[in-house]
């Protein structure tokens, strides 16, 4: 008998793909069994909906909420370093320093338009930052018990591990999806290989709300993050690939599923994406949303 994909090796990185993700537009992939619950379709799961009533709080490099593919926020927030090296956050600064957390957003807000959306900078020099800077924002996000918390970056300090992990473990008892980026190199990092996160590497397709489950983990799922046209600083658009904007489209497919299933916790929202994925139904999910070209920056690596 075959072994189970999750108990073998890890894949090998294809070439044009970030490190964790498969060419899906080119290769078949392997059957394997599943349980079906047939009444959880894409049209259940999202049809019709927007987003309404669920809060969304992107961590990362601020967010423009002036760009029109953002819609504003609900509010903004920036890590501050103290004299003494204590992070604390501060509210209403969110200013975007490189333009990453405003393309994470204007993803969201494309998959789902009446979303409420939200901002914690955390990296205050460029994609970069320390790892006070992401506990402390991601503790806030936390904390303030948003729905969903996209995180588009990570840390390959093992020291900031076990902080991260009780972070992703609260959030989860919390009813908070962490929905974390899978880093684009194959290195050793961390948030998104906890269990209790919704992991993330990219596809290569062009439909924005084509997911697909990946039966060996640590990544969940594979979602759109090559070639994605994304807004970024000064109210321009920029075009590229990475892991950082799958992420960001499976945290709009989690808003658009709880807007319309208000009580799924994370483990039923991550069974919800299982069984809408496109290799577990065959189904495309529908065409909700609007097609795009296109986003690039890697995944934001976090140090001290």
């Amino acid at each position: 008998m075959q072994e189970p994909p999750w108990l073998r090796p890890r894949p090998r990185k294809f070439p044009g793909v970030p490190a964790w993700g498969a060419p899906t537009s080119s290769m078949a992939l392997e059957e394997f069994r599943v349980s079906e619950f047939p009444e959880i379709t894409p049209e259940w799961a999202w049809g019709g909906g927007d987003g309404s009533g669920v809060r969304v709080c992107v961590v990362d490099t601020g967010v423009d909420a002036a760009h029109p593919a953002v819609g504003g926020l609900e509010r903004a927030a920036s890590v501050v370093i103290g004299d003494d090296g204590t992070a604390r956050v501060e509210e209403g600064d969110g200013e975007d320093l490189a333009g990453h957390g405003t393309a994470c957003a204007g993803i969201i807000r494309s998959l789902a338009p009446a979303v409420s959306l939200s901002s914690v900078r955390v990296l205050t020099k460029g994609k970069y930052g320390s790892g006070g800077a992401l506990l402390a924002g991601l503790t806030w996000a936390v904390e303030q018990r948003f729905d969903v918390v996209n995180l588009s970056l990570s840390t390959t300090l093992p020291a900031l591990e076990p902080a991260l992990r009780e972070l992703a473990d609260l959030a989860y008892f919390r009813r908070c999806a962490l929905v974390v980026s899978a880093h684009n190199m194959p290195v050793q990092s961390y948030p998104w290989n906890f269990s209790s996160v919704i992991s993330v590497a990219s596809h290569n397709e062009p439909d924005p709300l084509l997911h697909y489950y990946n039966a060996a983990p640590p990544v969940d799922f594979f979602a759109r993050g090559v070639k994605v046209t994304v807004p970024w600083t000064g109210g321009r658009e920029k075009v590229g690939t990475g892991n950082s904007f799958a992420a960001p489209h499976v945290a709009g497919l989690c808003a658009l599923v709880l807007g319309k299933h208000r009580w799924l916790t994370p483990f039923q929202l991550k069974t919800v994406l299982f069984h809408t994925a496109r290799n577990v139904t065959g189904n495309l999910g529908g065409s909700h949303g609007r097609e795009r070209e296109g986003v690039d920056a890697g995944v934001v690596d976090v140090g001290v």
